[in-house]
């Protein structure tokens, strides 16, 4: 005994050394420490006692007084649920005094930014279940104390804001339970002997696309790493166009059309699917190139597991989308895309509930002629098809490794568009084919589908919140009937949490407060197509997006942004209002007049920057260059080879860094080699632009072979998109609140370079000049770098 007690004393007074700053490191420490004390405390108990409390022997003599198995786990686990749920019910409900709200908020908030650098789940977990009690307590306080129930505009315009925050929260809850654990999927080898793989036929559907769109598509599915008597590629075009049956002869596709377009895309693959016979079918948007590897990387699940219906890959861009590009932070900012394909499909795939999205997605053929081929009764085919397969009992996968890219929307009109589609569609299966109701499906898997229906009925909600403070600034409606200070108190907390347990989660796929952008911009479009669908869901048309177009001129869509212009005017009408009040009204109404004002000025950066979505930049590139380092060689006309590095390419040229000094001139035609692997292809090229050791090339032409051979050395490699988000920093909510309010003016700015005449201009330049100054204490954040790779790319 005294061994053991000189034992403890030592490792507390020698051994202790002072923990390191950082939090996860401390935490590490903490643990090891408690670890070496427990087993110096065990070791102070006698062995016989020991073994008596140990777990095993009181769940043996259990078992033997109750003459069969006990499970202990699950009912010891069962009440640590009930016990930790009746705390948090009693954390949400119990009334607090102001300042007791106080103390109770900054607690929250110091636990908060204590651990949101610590890293783990545990962590994660824990800022969740603060944003849950702080956004929850809110809400039970603004249902209880905070509706007017004696004034009927009070009432009726405070129960409308307060369905618009019941509906956020339901958002914001279902959102922690499909984004906190993400399964983070890892490919299946295959069999090594290639005779054991499967048969793949490849659908490539096309309507009114232009060929040049097509052709990469085309080519490198050719050229996926298949034996190529197990592959069977397939040019579905709706649009009958000669040049295209032309062009698959020469490339060595199948060519199929069908005499009508009924049902759209499902229809033109349905009819596919009925003369074909492939064991799988992999499925592209015609603009979607995949790697040489997308087979080889996907198919090994389906081996492993004979229920697997569906693997679907992220959908990735390679060229900007109206927010990017007219905001101009194209790979500085996440798109819109990357929180849906970046995490909440990983968060689907845990509760096997992966969405079927229509394009580079593999499908088992049987279960997909079990349900009837794909969905027609909706306009969003994909996910219908996908809930279909669910409820038959079949899985699903996704992996989130990006095998292949595609264009994005070339205009805020387009891009609005498709999002109307997705909109109705997935509102038309919430009406027909409610994932809620109906055999087949886990609890897990229809709050996956739940929460995604929800999502696109987020534009009343959103309309609700961007018009709310006018209730009071032009109604005098109390819409929250309470003191000042006392709001802030309740919805501080929720804010705060809510965005700190955000930002932890989807800070590398969603930065803080895009997305009120986003929903903002789209917020007045898709409400009522949603609204519609849900009335009347057989109504409605699928319309195709339009890629590859072009956009000559600068110019700002009027059309399109008339319902931000309304907001903005009424909003500005509310302010004006609203400091009128402040100078002549009563004082006890100073701090509701405020918070309403700060409400509303809110809203009108946001909607600023919905305008600076508007005003379209000028896009006249016909092939997108993406920004990728790789060894090439050049060949000069007099025979010397040089050494140099691509910078960047698209499928019309590209610009070369020469490692050795080159004595070139504009229009010198040379032979550009790249080596994807073990072969190397030569390309005819000429000399357009030279500055210094940068050479700017344009291929001259190039035959379809030579076509096929650049796509298969560039889009067409296995490690092309892996480090696209390399280097991005990871969210900071206060420095994207800056930048989103930034943009807000920037927004404002365009506005005005519009409408005002020439001769106010000059103004307008001075305002820009001071804009930019204040713009320059933000943090800016780094350039997106080109990643390099080596000679031989990724197998």
């Amino acid at each position: 005994m005294i061994r053991i007690l000189l034992q403890l004393l030592w490792l507390a007074v020698f051994r202790q050394n002072p923990p390191p700053p950082r939090p996860y490191v401390r935490l590490r420490w903490l643990r090891q420490r408690m670890k070496q004390w427990g087993r110096i405390l065990i070791r102070m108990i006698p062995g016989s006692l020991r073994q008596k409390l140990s777990r095993t022997h009181f769940r043996k003599q259990l078992e033997a007084a109750a003459g069969h198995d006990l499970r202990w786990s699950r009912p010891v686990g069962l009440a640590a649920y009930l016990l930790a749920f009746g705390i948090l019910i009693i954390a949400i409900i119990t009334p607090f005094s102001l300042l007791s709200q106080l103390v109770f908020m900054a607690l929250l908030w110091i636990i908060a930014l204590s651990i949101r650098r610590i890293p783990g789940n545990l962590a994660t977990m824990i800022l969740i279940v603060l944003s849950v009690i702080a956004s929850s307590r809110y809400l039970w306080w603004r249902i209880n104390y905070t509706l007017n129930w004696d004034d009927l505009i009070d009432l009726t315009l405070g129960l409308g804001l307060l369905a618009a925050e019941l509906f956020a929260w339901l958002v914001l809850i279902l959102g922690y339970f499909q984004t906190a654990r993400p399964l983070q999927r890892q490919p299946v080898a295959l069999p090594a002997d290639p005779a054991q793989w499967p048969t793949v036929d490849v659908f490539i559907p096309t309507y009114n696309e232009p060929l040049e769109v097509v052709k990469p598509t085309v080519y490198a599915a050719l050229g996926m790493d298949w034996p190529r008597e197990k592959l069977n590629v397939y040019l579905l075009d709706d649009g009958r166009r000669p040049e295209f049956r032309q062009f698959a002869q020469e490339a060595g596709v199948a060519y199929m059309i069908r005499p009508d377009n009924h049902h759209a895309k499902a229809g033109n693959l349905n009819h596919a699917l009925a003369r074909t016979g492939g064991e799988f079918v992999a499925i592209f948007d015609c603009d979607h190139i995949p790697t040489r590897s997308f087979l080889q990387v996907n198919m090994g699940w389906f081996l492993r597991d004979p229920k697997l219906a569906l693997m679907q890959t992220p959908h990735h861009f390679f060229s900007p989308d109206p927010f990017e590009r007219n905001l101009d932070n194209f790979r500085t900012v996440p798109n819109e895309n990357e929180l849906f394909y970046g995490l909440v499909q990983d968060g689907n795939d845990l509760w096997n509930a992966t969405f079927f999205c229509g394009s580079c997605a593999v499908l088992r053929r049987k279960p997909l002629e079990e349900i009837g081929g794909i969905a027609v009764e909706t306009v969003t085919e994909d996910a219908h098809t996908a809930l279909r397969m669910h409820r038959l009992g079949y899985n699903s996968a996704y992996l989130k490794i990006p095998q292949a890219a595609g264009l994005a929307t070339e205009s805020f009109s387009a891009h609005i568009g498709q999002r109307i589609r997705w909109a109705r569609g997935m509102a038309q299966i919430f009406r027909i084919d409610n994932p809620l109701l109906g055999k087949g499906l886990s609890i897990w898997q229809r709050l996956c589908y739940g929460n995604a229906m929800l999502h696109f009925l987020s534009g009343i909600p959103r309309l609700v919140f961007l018009s709310a403070p006018l209730a009071f600034l032009l109604l005098h409606a109390y819409i929250i009937y309470a003191p000042a200070a006392l709001i802030l108190l309740y919805v501080a907390p929720h804010l705060i949490h809510a965005s700190i347990a955000n930002s932890r989660i989807q800070g590398k796929y969603r930065f803080s407060f895009w997305a009120e952008i986003y929903e903002t911009a789209l917020a007045w479009y898709i409400a009522r197509p949603t609204t519609a669908a849900l009335i009347a869901p057989h109504k409605g048309s699928f319309n195709v997006t339009a890629k590859g177009g072009l956009i000559p001129e600068e110019h700002f869509d009027w059309s399109i942004s008339r319902p931000f212009l309304i907001l903005v005017a009424l909003n500005l009408l509310g302010i004006v209002v609203g400091l009128g009040r402040l100078v002549g009204g009563p004082d006890h109404e100073a701090g509701t007049v405020l918070l309403n004002l700060g409400w509303a000025s809110y809203n009108l950066l946001i909607l600023g920057a919905a305008l600076g979505v508007a005003q379209e930049a000028r896009q006249v590139r016909h092939t997108h260059r993406v920004d990728f380092l790789m060894p090439a060689a050049l060949r000069l006309p007099n025979g010397q080879h040089l050494q140099a590095e691509v910078q960047n390419f698209s499928l019309g040229g590209m610009n070369l860094y020469c490692k050795e000094d080159c004595a070139l001139e504009a229009g010198t035609s040379v032979q550009l080699s790249l080596r994807p692997g073990l072969r190397s292809y030569a390309f005819p090229a000429t000399v357009v632009h030279l500055e210094g050791n940068l050479l700017g090339l344009q291929f001259r032409e190039l035959t379809s072979q030579q076509e096929a051979d650049l796509v298969k050395c560039t889009f067409g490699r296995a490690d092309i998109w892996m480090g696209w988000a390399a280097g991005r920093p990871h969210d900071r909510p206060l420095r994207s609140l800056k930048e989103v309010l930034a943009k807000g003016l920037v927004g404002y700015q365009r506005l005005l370079h519009c409408t005002l005449p020439a001769h106010a201009q000059p103004l307008l330049g001075q305002a820009h000049g001071l804009l930019k100054y204040f713009s320059s204490y933000l943090p800016r954040r780094p350039a997106a770098p080109a990643y390099r790779t080596t000679s031989m790319e990724t197998p």
